[in-house]
């Protein structure tokens, strides 16, 4: 907070925000009720069995749907922020809720419209014709484009709203809101998960939809005249120039990773604790403060919506306080403090399958987003030239966007092998039980696991704890915690030679920065280029053909001055 907004008083601050101002951030609420409230369910739905009325998409799949979801939501703002400016806020509002609506309800009738073409969806699938992946995945993209178009709009209408003396206290009220909304979510999901999977896209649809209604309430605020009209081409040049400025170059692609490993609280965390973690006892608890049927539960395990949602609730709470401890540090040591405590948390989730351990897991990770996840816009903040902020808050999208992209391929794929308690029982039965391949592989999804029991003599429980034995499926979770340590070891280079050349106008890093992130190109592109060769996906397509274009840009382009050496040691000071 600044001298001059830490002189105002508090309520003074308070009763400076307009009407306008209170309609976006419930805007922001209900919207992210709906978001967030699908997108803690929506991962073990998908992978549910058709004959227990789900799509049964692979987990292979759903990281590919997710990987796509990650850069449709992360980079189309990049490019179309500045729509909103342009078209008015009511209006960029207004289209993304329309995009989100039919996101929600296409997700939700995949199978019957897939139904439409072909009465046995079961026989269909067995001949990889059924269209079910294909319509889900429409639905995914619709409700990811949507996201990316509301978000400029209502942060722009805020922003548009925010009196300077009290924009401090304005993004804080906000950030409350984006949190409230995200715990409001999943917690009405857990118990509508359990009478039916379709109310939850239900009440997301009819949730969203509420941002309709105030949009007839105000009116247009105004906006800076737009006295020039820029070429998208000059846009994207633009943006592709600063991207490859070297100290934003090398931050994203270190930070990505951190990404990587924060995603997966939302993308597979789900399916692990459905399938692992017995939470009888967390249940148990909580009946015990309120009353029997008071706490959703699915075989007497509390629902996994409820256990990931202590983080919500946590940042919640204590979001305000973690940003005044840390806002007394530098920015790039609170981030690299917050992916050590993230790291640990994540690392945690694999050494128990009890509840409590799960819960202490989510908590510890919570800490660690508070200090590094918000910490990355004052440190961008920092090195942003005048005149290119927005710019350059768009490149989180792009660091935020490749992180969950590749992390969810790469999800997708270990937990698919090595993860999955349905498949790893299939192959127990090959393996221990003296089934053929070919007849474990026939097995009804939605019947495995009773197969299983039956041929095992063991309950739910005890079939899950032979399979824990036998696999290890915790393995995951080391290995997304070294990619975090990972990150930890690229940010700590990049601070000691960003400091180093800020101190030094003539280092390399200054003078020959370029060249910097040519070589660092090189490698990247070749990887991406091989795993393209040998797990032919669309996102790693477009991950790889992206990396391509930026290289061969690095050439084309000419590159963006970097700034002066005396004006970056001042900033990175901050």
């Amino acid at each position: 907070m600044s001298d001059d907004q830490s002189r105002v008083p508090f309520a003074q601050q308070l009763r400076s925000f307009g009407g306008i101002y209170w309609t976006a951030n419930w805007m922001e609420l209900v919207e992210r009720f709906a978001y967030y409230g699908l997108r803690t369910v929506v991962g073990v739905y998908m992978v549910l069995a058709l004959s227990e009325g789900g799509p049964e998409i692979t987990h292979e799949q759903k990281g590919d749907l997710f990987a796509i979801w990650a850069l449709v939501q992360s980079f189309v703002p990049i490019f179309t922020g500045g729509l909103a400016d342009r078209y008015g806020y009511k209006l960029n509002i207004a289209i993304a809720t329309a995009i989100k609506i039919a996101g929600y309800l296409l997700m939700c009738y995949a199978i019957p419209l897939a139904g439409f073409f072909h009465a046995d969806l079961s026989a269909a699938r067995a001949a990889g014709v059924d269209l079910i992946y294909e319509l889900f995945f429409a639905g995914a993209m619709l409700l990811a484009l949507g996201t990316a178009i509301f978000k400029p709009g209502v942060q722009g209408l805020l922003a548009n709203q925010m009196p300077k003396e009290s924009s401090s206290l304005g993004w804080g009220l906000f950030y409350q809101m984006v949190n409230i909304g995200g715990f409001l979510g999943p917690f009405v999901a857990g118990y509508l998960r359990v009478l039916e999977w379709e109310h939850v896209f239900w009440v997301c649809t009819i949730g969203v939809s509420l941002n309709f209604i105030p949009l007839f309430f105000f009116e247009e605020p105004s906006r800076a005249a737009q006295t020039q009209t820029t070429k998208l081409s000059a846009i994207m040049i633009d943006t592709v120039r600063g991207l490859l400025i070297p100290r934003v170059f090398f931050f994203t692609v270190a930070f990505a990773a951190f990404w990587m490993m924060f995603h997966q609280l939302f993308d597979i965390l789900p399916n692990f604790i459905s399938d692992w973690v017995d939470s009888r006892s967390v249940r148990d608890a909580l009946v015990s403060l309120t009353w029997d049927g008071a706490v959703p539960s699915v075989e007497g395990n509390m629902t996994q919506e409820w256990i990931i949602n202590l983080n919500a609730l946590l940042i919640s709470i204590f979001a305000f306080l973690v940003g005044y401890l840390t806002g007394k540090m530098r920015s790039l040591v609170a981030i690299l403090a917050g992916i050590v405590v993230s790291a640990g948390g994540i690392y945690v989730l694999g050494l128990s399958t009890n509840g409590w351990v799960i819960l202490g897991a989510i908590a510890i990770f919570s800490v660690g987003e508070m200090m590094a996840s918000p910490t990355k816009l004052r440190y961008f903040a920092s090195i942003t030239p005048p005149g290119k902020e927005g710019q350059y808050l768009g490149y989180v999208n792009f660091t935020n966007g490749i992180g969950w992209s590749i992390g969810s391929i790469v999800a997708g794929q270990w937990y698919e092998r090595s993860g999955d308690k349905i498949n790893l029982a299939r192959r127990y039965l090959v393996e221990q039980g003296e089934m053929s391949a070919s007849a474990a592989k026939e097995l009804d999804r939605g019947q495995v696991m009773s197969v299983f029991e039956r041929t095992f003599d063991v309950d739910a429980w005890g079939a899950r704890d032979l399979l824990w034995n036998a696999y290890e499926p915790n393995g995951m979770w080391g290995l997304f915690a070294l990619i975090g340590v990972g990150s930890l070891v690229l940010l700590l280079a990049y601070d000691l030679v960003t400091r180093r050349a800020g101190a030094d106008p003539a280092h390399p890093f200054n003078t020959r920065g370029i060249w910097w992130v040519r070589v660092a190109l090189v490698p990247i592109v070749g990887a991406f280029f091989y795993a393209s060769i040998f797990h032919f996906t669309g996102a790693v397509v477009v991950i790889t053909v992206m990396f391509a274009l930026l290289l061969a840009a690095s050439f084309i382009i000419p590159p963006e001055p970097e700034l002066p050496a005396a004006e970056e040691a001042e900033r990175a000071a901050s």
